[in-house]
């Protein structure tokens, strides 16, 4: 059953091991502009972006973690987690049904995802694409995807 996103439901977005500040200010700034309710990191730490114009990161929270286990300790209660990666197990986006709950992890362009990220991850989904997006793009497609088709009940 789809339901309207405002119904019980949030989202965050982030990176693991982001290869440049550029891309992650802006994937803050567009899920900021998506409706995001968090942003975060795990490994690389950057501090404030030229490219988040709009001051994401004082508009909503952010958080840090250092490691992969640091950040899975700590997903919100009832959250799945949502890998983003070109991989064969991972699930179309354009079939994918989003949670009212849900953390979505991107990787850096160059490695994409950490083996532990991909196992521990409730879902995973990909584009239809040989190659794999710039990072900030990638986000910014599954942010609204999400805003696009709402979400389910799960």
């Amino acid at each position: 059953m789809k339901v309207d996103n405002l119904e019980q439901g949030f989202f965050g977005i982030g990176i693991q091991n982001g290869k440049t500040p550029e891309n992650l200010g802006v994937l803050w700034r567009t899920a900021q502009n998506l409706g995001a309710s968090f942003i975060f990191t795990i490994g690389n730490r950057y501090a404030k972006q030229a490219s988040d114009t709009h001051k994401a990161v004082g508009a909503m929270p952010y958080f840090h973690y250092d490691t992969f286990d640091d950040f899975y300790k700590h997903l919100p209660k009832g959250a799945l987690l949502i890998g983003v990666e070109l991989t064969d197990e991972a699930e179309a986006l354009e079939k994918f049904k989003h949670p009212r709950r849900g953390v979505y992890l991107l990787g850096a362009e160059d490695h994409g995802l950490s083996k532990q990220a991909i196992e521990k991850s409730h879902k995973l989904v990909k584009f239809s694409s040989a190659l794999s997006l710039n990072v900030s793009v990638a986000g910014s497609i599954v942010m609204y995807d999400r805003n696009t088709k709402g979400t389910e009940i799960y």
